[in-house]
């Protein structure tokens, strides 16, 4: 018993960590959670006949749920699926060890999973020790093994009882939504919240009304023919409001026989402090915003940095930064920068008041290393580390100093006014680039100057309504209401992004009609579930938990209660108060298949029209639908760059604006946005211009049965009427039908090197590559070089024959391989030395290839 076990959650954080421990040290890997709470997947149980008695149903929903809050929350937990051979791996090697090192991640989440490995493991319980590091370097982790602990109980109470809200919420409401609504629905403790925020903004939008509004700026010159443009913005002393441009020609008319000249002038020096390191929430957020990176994204490359030792960990809302970090920036500011951009004493950044932990904010582990080499790292993982290390250094800079300048000009009747802020040192913005200071100069513009109108230029505008949100605006939003925690947000994002809930157009959510239904329902028999101040009241509950404030039992029981008690009121019939049925709103089409009637439905794929006759016996239904285009995203259009909002229909009874749907080109039908809860609906008769993909015939290209469209919970796509085909193509965002998926083509001679098997191309969301053929069993994957799609011409498909007459090589005899541009969705070639690329690259353009200019 010579050595000691040291447990993390990843495999490449221990091996990372296995370079900084000696031969006393084993180090091992849990892969993540090993227990979690049993529940019907892991355990079948019968139905007892007395399914109907209340008991059963508590008892029923208690072995579902795998804990009971009926008897003081005792809890269930099992060995995860597949995660067997881990757990026996790190029992033995416990057994012949003298202590046992917890190193799994500083979060509630890391917690709660060191102690989940400890009641595994088992035997004697002083041999575990909790030992917690920010960053995985020598230096940190030689500080954290000299500084070790326990397992902080209480941050263990405050993950269970998140887990036991989430679970209680999850398996009590699902069941009756798919009673009451549509089969697939769930609802989340969180992520419902974070549904209603995008379902608001929703209604918002749809029922804004663009209103005009003008703005008249003015061109003037001085005695010297020096320009400056100011905007009017009063008029006999009150603030100027145009809305029509009978107004506008008016005051145009009284401007022309005004004199002017500049009658005030301030220059003031500003400056503009740094922006503070980034936390979960401002790196997602800044990741979106200048390298186009999803939530999933940027924590999964997050995650990569961190285990490789790059930074700290991503998973913080604390700004706080360690004295041995800033003393590395400020040394490397002094010597690469120079003096001038160092603050006499170090930015310190102030936590919001609900910081959850005591963390670091993310930043480099080592400041010297500016780059990564791209034999370790992805591209977009070095992008992502890039990013952190500009806003890291630049935190630690002075700040920007510029000069204001408001110059303003006061007639007996009008007045203008123009600002411009002049660059006087640049500060943190030498590292981090911004271009909201203009560099103009009014030097020459002075108090008691005439001014001689050149140009009056009036411009009309209209409002427009807040725009919609994109996966960064909204965990800002999440962030603000207090929602959620850094190590959420992305499973949020996720969850509601699969869900069906939510539709993404050009990075930009929208809500589906399901998505609406479903929070109005829960908005109505759920009012703590999704109420914004409760949320966020319950997040920093959990976080009193975490200090030892509140008993976390306490807190389940009142939080169990009140859900009860909302949850038996909604069961009830809608007549009694109990969550409304989604009901089917018969209209006067006939079905085409046996004449009954066509109703309106609402289900997870869609609005569509279903046969009256699905509700007869097995044996006389119908199961005839027609599906509905939906033109409600189409109610805004351009014209003469200026964005007007169409006139739509509202809704007699609820004088809202009313969903818009196409039946097919001769039918249009209006939906009230209420529906179901308001059965009005309106047809109209006409030709109407239909999606691209209505006017074409569709034959499959495998057996050459019609295709049918149909939609699903991502969308339109079109799919062979053959059952035993299943073939399927999608719609693109443009209208268009998508071409045909590449079949899986072998190439027995091309073998694998880490097995047996040979390589199959395949065709992916990032174009063509060779993988194993004997997948999953071996996922090796890689691409192809065009020497042998060359070789092998007479094995591709017409569409990929420009690829194999690519150039086999660059200008210096390197193999090409076939590379996926994402931005432009378009294969090109490059080529690689020794496994790095050289940089040399070429494009296929206009029937030619060219080779970059960038070569």
């Amino acid at each position: 018993m010579y050595k000691s076990l040291v447990i993390v959650e990843s495999p490449v954080k221990a091996k990372t960590i296995n370079q900084y421990l000696g031969d006393k040290y084993i180090v091992k890997s849990s892969v993540g959670h090993v227990r979690d709470l049993l529940s019907n997947q892991s355990k079948k149980r019968k139905k007892k006949k007395n399914s109907f008695s209340e008991y059963y149903q508590k008892q029923f929903i208690v072995q579902k749920m795998g804990i009971n809050p009926y008897k003081n929350w005792n809890v269930e937990y099992h060995i995860l699926p597949g995660k067997e051979k881990i757990v026996n791996e790190l029992k033995n090697i416990a057994k012949n060890v003298d202590r046992i090192y917890l190193a799994t991640d500083l979060d509630r989440e890391g917690e709660a999973i060191a102690w989940h490995l400890k009641e595994v493991i088992g035997g004697d319980s002083s041999k575990f020790i909790r030992v917690v590091f920010n960053e995985i370097t020598q230096h940190s982790i030689e500080k954290a093994f000299k500084n070790v602990g326990q397992i902080n109980m209480n941050r263990v109470y405050a993950q269970q009882a998140r887990r036991f809200m989430d679970r209680i919420v999850g398996y009590m409401i699902s069941p009756l939504l798919w009673e009451k609504i549509c089969r697939g629905l769930s609802a989340g403790r969180v992520q419902s919240v974070a549904v209603r925020i995008v379902v608001e903004r929703e209604e918002e939008i749809k029922n804004f009304i663009a209103k005009e509004h003008w703005k008249i700026n003015i061109s003037f010159l001085t005695s010297e023919k020096k320009n400056i443009v100011l905007e009017l913005t009063h008029y006999k002393n009150k603030k100027i409001t145009l809305n029509n441009e009978k107004k506008v020609n008016l005051i145009i008319e009284k401007i022309k026989h005004q004199s002017f000249y500049v009658t005030d002038r301030k220059d003031k020096i500003l400056y503009q402090k740094p922006p503070a390191p980034f936390i979960t929430s401002t790196l997602q957020q800044s990741s979106s915003l200048h390298l186009g990176f999803s939530v999933k994204k940027t924590m999964f490359l997050a995650q990569k940095l961190y285990e490789e030792g790059y930074i700290t960990y991503m998973r913080t809302d604390s700004f706080f930064l360690s004295n041995h970090a800033i003393k590395k920036a400020r040394n490397y500011i002094k010597n690469y920068y120079g003096n001038n951009f160092l603050p006499i004493k170090p930015n310190i950044y102030l936590n919001k008041k609900y910081s959850q932990e005591a963390h670091e904010a993310i930043r480099p582990t080592d400041v010297e290393v500016t780059t990564i080499n791209q034999n370790r790292m992805s591209s977009d993982a070095i992008k992502l580390y890039k990013l952190i290390w500009n806003r890291f250094i630049a935190c630690q800079m002075k700040s920007k100093k510029y000069k204001s300048i408001i110059i303003k000009v006061i007639t007996d009747k009008f007045k203008l006014k123009t600002s411009v802020n002049i660059i006087l040192f640049k500060g943190w913005t030498k590292i981090i680039q911004k271009s909201n200071i203009i560099t103009c100069n009014f030097s020459e513009i002075n108090v008691g100057d005439i001014l001689f109108i050149e140009k009056i230029l009036p411009t009309k505008i209209f409002t427009k309504p807040s725009p919609r949100f994109n996966e960064a605006s909204l965990v800002r939003e999440l962030e603000k209401k207090g929602i959620g925690r850094p190590s959420t947000y992305a499973s949020i994002i996720t969850k509601i992004k699969d869900k069906g809930y939510l539709k993404i157009e050009n990075n930009k959510f929208y809500a589906t009609k399901i998505g609406a239904i479903l929070i109005n329902q829960l908005k109505k028999c759920f009012t703590d579930l999704v109420d914004y101040d409760f949320t966020a009241r319950m997040e920093k509950k959990l976080d009193q938990i975490s200090d030892n404030k509140i008993s976390w039992k306490n807190v389940l029981n009142i939080f169990f209660e009140n859900f009860s008690k909302q949850f038996e009121q909604a069961k009830k019939p809608p007549e009694e108060g109990g969550m409304a049925n989604n009901i089917t709103i018969l209209t006067n089409i006939n079905c085409s298949i046996c004449n009954k009637k066509m109703g309106i439905k609402t289900a997870i794929t869609g609005v569509f029209l279903s046969c009256s006759g699905y509700n007869l016996k097995p044996k006389e239904r119908c199961k005839n639908t027609i599906n509905l285009i939906s033109l409600n995203d189409a109610n805004l259009i351009n014209k003469d760059n200026m964005t007007i909002k169409k006139l739509k229909r509202k809704c007699e009874k609820c004088h809202i604006i009313m969903d818009e749907y196409l039946i097919n080109d001769k039918l249009k039908i209006y939906i009230c946005t209420n529906s179901p809860i308001c059965t009005i609906f309106y047809i109209k008769k006409g030709k109407f211009e239909s999606p691209i993909y209505l006017s074409k015939t569709l034959y499959c290209e495998k057996c050459k049965n019609n295709m049918l469209l149909k939609i699903g919970k991502f969308g339109k796509f079109f799919m062979c009427v053959n059952k035993m085909c299943k073939n399927t193509r999608k719609i693109l965002s443009n209208g268009e039908i998508a071409q045909p998926k590449l079949e899986p083509i072998p190439f027995p001679d091309i073998s694998c090197i880490k097995s047996d098997a040979w390589f199959v191309l395949r065709e992916g969301i990032s174009g063509i590559f060779f993988a194993a053929h004997t997948f999953p069993k071996s996922r090796e994957t890689r691409s192809p070089l065009v020497e042998e799609l060359a070789q092998f011409k007479h094995l591709l498909p017409k569409k990929l024959h420009y690829l194999a007459d690519a150039p086999k090589t660059d200008k210096e005899g390197n193999k090409t391989i076939v590379c996926f541009d994402k931005l432009n969705k378009k294969q090109y070639i490059a080529s690689k030395k020794e496994g790095k690329f050289t940089g040399w690259s070429a494009f296929f353009v206009k029937n030619k290839w060219l080779i970059s200019n960038k070569s």
